[in-house]
């Protein structure tokens, strides 16, 4: 599954590997619950829906832009 990222104050959404998905999910929520966000996180964007944790959202590589 690929999945891409973009902060609030970007216009442009970047395919992100999962280690760095990790860092950034511990940066917005912290460490202890990072995979499971992680996991919530892929099941919620199966849809082509995308999803905001923090200051970041999450889509499923090549959803539109929502």
């Amino acid at each position: 599954m690929k999945i891409e990222t973009k902060y609030n104050y970007e216009k442009v959404w970047c395919e992100t590997q999962e280690a760095d998905l990790l860092k950034v999910l511990e940066e917005e929520i912290g460490k202890e619950g990072a995979v499971g966000t992680l996991e919530y996180i892929k099941s919620a964007i199966k849809d082509g829906k995308s999803i905001s944790v923090g200051d970041c959202k999450f889509r499923l590589k090549g959803s539109a832009d929502v």
